[in-house]
């Protein structure tokens, strides 16, 4: 399994932005289909999007569609979220994770069908 890192995150005023990248170590990034989870406290880990192995797939919770977008550079071994006008409910720790799968459709939004994990990044949005 790939090995993940998160940075990017902070400390961000309401209506503001912020690009989150995750770096991949350790196994062949471009296979991988990729996505960030984000968990706000007393809560439990919620999708946000995910990008297809080449990406050119992606897909978004319906409350991210419009402020965030995911990319990634494959000779990187690197994925992005870009999320703008951020909200005070947007505050969580951001996850990004991976899997294997000859196909990106229908895309997993549950924890259990991604094997690699990063460690998270803190985001906090304040008013």
């Amino acid at each position: 399994q790939i090995q993940l890192v998160e940075s990017g995150g902070g400390l961000v005023q309401a209506g503001g932005s912020l690009r989150l990248s995750c770096s991949a170590s350790g196994g062949t990034f471009s296979s991988y289909h990729m996505a960030w989870f984000r968990q706000a406290p007393g809560k439990g880990r919620e999708f946000v999007a995910a990008i297809s192995w080449s990406g050119a797939n992606t897909y978004y919770v319906d409350n991210m569609k419009g402020r965030s977008t995911i990319s990634r550079v494959n000779a990187k071994n690197t994925v992005y979220l870009q999320m703008d006008s951020l909200k005070l409910e947007d505050t969580a720790v951001y996850y990004c994770a991976g899997r294997t799968s000859v196909y990106f459709m229908p895309v997993p939004v549950t924890e259990k069908e991604y094997k690699s994990w990063g460690q998270g990044t803190q985001v906090t949005v304040s008013s």
